[in-house]
């Protein structure tokens, strides 16, 4: 059964958060290590801020490339549209929304040159 499209994006939200905290602890990195991460790229936070996004509250989108470049992953990823951490596209499974209404996702590219940036931190 599909979600109607307020719990879609409410779930969307959730899985961000989710998948926030998921891939800090699967790098074994510390909120204080993406704060710097995310320093780095130019963008100011806390480890207040950080665990507030962690649990749901305060996630901004316009932070998620930075953010999925400070965890070494996707954008795609963090928003669930994936399961593999380095894939830009996502997963050939559509996207329900409502009713019987459900939105194919497969052939979206979501920023391609941030795994770049990424990269440049495991170097730093």
């Amino acid at each position: 059964m599909a979600l109607s499209a307020p719990d879609a994006h409410r779930e969307r939200h959730w899985m961000c958060a989710r998948r926030l905290t998921e891939r800090r602890h699967k790098l074994g990195l510390t909120q204080c290590e993406v704060v710097e991460r995310l320093r780095r790229l130019g963008v100011a936070s806390s480890n207040r801020a950080l665990s507030a996004m962690e649990h749901g509250q305060g996630l901004d989108v316009g932070r998620l490339p930075e953010l999925a470049g400070a965890l070494d992953c996707t954008v795609t990823y963090l928003l669930g549209l994936t399961e593999d951490p380095q894939r830009w596209t996502p997963d050939d499974t559509p996207v329900p929304v409502t009713g019987d209404l459900t939105v194919p996702i497969a052939g979206w590219i979501l920023a391609p040159e941030i795994p770049d940036r990424a990269s440049s931190l495991r170097h730093a």
